[in-house]
């Protein structure tokens, strides 16, 4: 498929998804939409902000872990990240990878991820890299390396499982069972449970980084989509939800307005909100056990000494059960 073709079948998908999710009673817009090229640098500023623990503390547990990793992952491994961003959290396991198959990184912007793969190439010469541009929740064929893989793992990090529902949990856990296979892995970070206010400050920093990651969905539509949201008009919204523990993010409408995206019009009322974003947060023992359903056994886990965050590594067994939907 050419690219031009392409753009075009993503562009109608965006649209679709966008007109579906204003025309909702509730309104709400994918978060896998907020990773365009400045989304994924406004989440790269994120991620070094003071308020922002997840990033530097799961790095802090890669890089003093990683070698660790390495081991458990196995050698002439096919590694395959979902979600690969800027791959920094990556390097540590490539540098400690024995005899590595290839390297997968998978991702929805296009333009971060081929900046990412010529830096990972330069650096990593010897491994074979294979980019894709993609949606992880959608099927995607995996490639050929010359040196024919041992077994196939899945890399998954920065929390982003949290930004699912129980039932797209399921569903995910039980994709990545069925594309690594028996003896596949599975290695994830996850946001552990602690003191809400932590959690919190996280998702509202002193420098609205986040508030300009969350307006930035808008942003998009308007550039891409051709449509004409005020973004001074709409505002960032982000709060802990201690019965569902999870983050809950929204865009909230400053006043009555309309916004028009192609032939449609959409109204919102003041104070009226789009959800775009949940964050759960786990304890290493209740994802282990949510995660055994689709077939994985938790191997090991590491984490740090706060216990803030924390990186398992999970066997795929053919013989475990799957979850039914």
């Amino acid at each position: 498929m050419n690219s031009k073709s392409s753009n075009s079948r993503f562009e109608q998908e965006f649209l679709s998804n966008v007109v579906h999710g204003l025309g909702q009673l509730e309104k709400q817009l994918p978060c896998k939409y907020f990773y365009d090229e400045r989304g994924s640098e406004l989440f790269d500023r994120i991620c070094e902000l003071d308020e922002y623990y997840l990033s530097r503390t799961e790095q802090a547990i890669m890089d003093i872990h990683a070698k660790d990793m390495s081991l458990q992952l196995g050698e002439r491994i096919m590694l395959v990240e979902f979600g690969s961003g800027s791959s920094t959290k990556t390097h540590a396991l490539l540098e400690n990878l024995t005899h590595p198959s290839a390297y997968v990184p998978v991702d929805i912007s296009e333009d971060h991820l081929m900046k990412t793969v010529i830096g990972l190439q330069e650096k990593f010469p010897r491994i074979e890299i294979f980019p894709i541009v993609a949606d992880f929740t959608q099927p995607f064929e995996l490639p050929q390396p010359a040196s024919p893989p041992s077994h196939t793992a899945v890399y998954f990090p920065g929390s982003t499982i949290g930004n699912f529902e129980p039932l797209g949990v399921k569903q995910l856990l039980s994709g990545i069972a069925a594309r690594v296979g028996h003896d596949g892995g599975l290695l994830i970070g996850i946001d552990l449970q602690k003191e809400s206010s932590i959690i919190h400050a996280a998702y509202n920093d002193s420098k609205g980084v986040t508030d300009q990651f969350n307006l930035n969905i808008l942003n998009r539509i308007n550039v891409e989509l051709g449509a004409n949201f005020d973004i001074h008009q709409f505002e960032h919204l982000a709060f802990y939800n201690q019965v569902m523990e999870r983050i809950e993010l929204y865009i909230v409408s400053r006043c009555d307005q309309s916004v028009k995206i192609g032939s449609q019009t959409f109204v919102f009322t003041e104070g009226e909100r789009i959800f775009t974003e949940y964050s759960h947060k786990y304890s290493i023992e209740g994802f282990a056990e949510l995660a055994g359903g689709a077939g994985f056994t938790l191997k090991q886990f590491w984490t740090d000494k706060q216990a803030l965050f924390a990186v398992l590594y999970l066997v795929h067994k053919k013989t475990r059960g799957h979850f039914k939907t």
